[in-house]
């Protein structure tokens, strides 16, 4: 097994998604707490949201109040998701939970996640370690100061957990993040009874007599289980419009093809070069934002090769012409993805992030965090949304389908307008 730190090999995760919110109960009635309202979606939103953009692919969702709820948001606004349901019928604790949702996973390693925690661990780092150290559990561990909300996690210098302390004030430590990669097999060669907690009958209980190790990561973490924190996470998970002077080599350019970098053809597809015509000011747009964006990289549906219309290499001639058009103009283009299905299910098809996900795994330094993704469609709209990148709708008469003004983060007449506005940083 290559064990790279820029390879995702763990693609399962389940989610505890299961709590009743006791604490959230005046705040958030008759509710599962993974579906309390966050900044106009279901706090669940954000947590698939992220771990797709990490690149988990199946997730193992474990429901029990109100699991109905769930269900229905996930078959409303995740339709292509690959997911299962496993439902308690009785309350099994978090142990429990996870004893019984482990019988749908697939791989010999899991990712596990609070379903009323956001902590935006990288997901690679900890599978690495995991991997390296043949651990039985690792954690991700949240380094905090000055809390008595949650207990402290003991390590040693090369990251075995030793110990965990009770809750109560400290001027600093490192907390459990509620995110775990556990080896199933190891998990399941004790007897568990049916009910039992993860936490103190698993992890603290067994750390001095199991292979436990835990990563440090000192990024983004909420957890909603209190009304003080429910209540920042309504300003702290709304998408903000970026600064214009923020973007840099660091940052990732994602193109939609048609209605951004040429002319969309009337109620049809470009079938052949000579019917690729670019957009007024597009080249000029492009060779600007090559000196701004680390990497550029085109995403675009074609379903006419799918329908039988055009064949790849029509395609590919096309793009050549695009490529090379550009190039001369003193741009570039990095990389191009497509998707020639006639499957709006399909993984790889807009709204769905499958094209984001295959160009992470060729260049493991893209971070959706600092990415833009430019369209003319609400699809492209809801694909940045997906990825958790920002987006920039591009005007455009043909399409007339209705935009959720909440996936849009900057709208421009052009690509044209938007290299200006970056350009002059207004």
């Amino acid at each position: 097994m290559n064990l790279s730190r820029t390879s995702i090999l763990i693609k399962e995760a389940i989610i505890l998604a299961g709590g009743l919110g006791t604490r959230l109960k005046d705040t958030v009635p008759d509710l599962p707490k993974c579906m309390a309202p966050v900044a106009g979606h279901p706090f669940l939103y954000y947590i698939i949201r992220y771990l797709e953009s990490q690149g988990i692919k199946r997730f193992i969702f474990s429901l029990g109040y109100r699991h109905d709820v769930v269900e229905t948001f996930l078959q409303s606004h995740f339709p292509s998701l690959d997911y299962t349901c496993v439902i308690e019928t009785a309350p099994l604790k978090t142990g429990g939970a996870i004893k019984l949702a482990l019988s749908s996973v697939v791989g010999e390693h899991v990712l596990v996640m609070n379903g009323d925690t956001l902590f935006k661990t990288d997901l690679r780092e900890l599978e690495f370690v995991h991997l390296h150290k043949n651990s039985e559990c690792t954690l991700a561990l949240k380094p905090m100061l000055q809390f008595e909300r949650y207990g402290a996690v003991t390590s040693t210098e090369d990251g075995r957990i030793i110990g965990f302390q009770e809750k109560k004030y400290l001027d600093s430590g490192n907390i459990n993040g509620g995110v775990y990669i556990l080896n199933k097999k190891k998990f399941l060669t004790e007897d568990w009874s049916e009910v039992f907690s993860f936490e103190s009958d698993y992890l603290q209980k067994e750390c001095s007599t199991r292979d436990f190790f835990g990563v440090i990561q000192d990024r983004y973490f909420i957890d909603i289980g209190i009304p003080q924190d429910y209540a920042r996470a309504q300003d702290e998970l709304k998408y903000f419009p970026f600064a214009m002077n923020e973007p840099d080599n660091t940052w990732t350019l994602f193109l939609d093809r048609d209605g951004v970098i040429n002319v969309n053809k009337d109620d049809s597809y470009v079938f052949k070069r000579s019917e690729f015509v670019f957009k007024d000011g597009t080249l000029e747009a492009i060779a600007q934002l090559s000196g701004l964006f680390g990497r550029i990289i085109v995403v675009t549906n074609q379903r006419g090769v799918g329908k039988g219309l055009m064949s790849v290499a029509d395609l590919a001639d096309i793009h050549d012409y695009m490529k090379s058009a550009i190039e001369m103009a003193g741009g570039r283009i990095d990389d191009l993805f497509y998707c020639i299905s006639t499957d709006d299910a399909h993984p790889d098809r807009k709204p769905s992030p499958g094209m984001a996900f295959r160009a992470k795994e060729k260049y493991p330094e893209i971070d959706f965090s600092k990415a833009v993704m430019v369209g003319d469609k609400a699809v492209d709209m809801l694909w940045g949304r997906n990825i958790g990148s920002l987006t920039v709708l591009i005007r455009s008469a043909r399409f007339k389908t209705s935009i959720d003004p909440s996936s849009v983060d900057i709208t421009c007449d052009s690509l044209f307008e938007f290299a200006h506005l970056l350009q002059h940083n207004e």
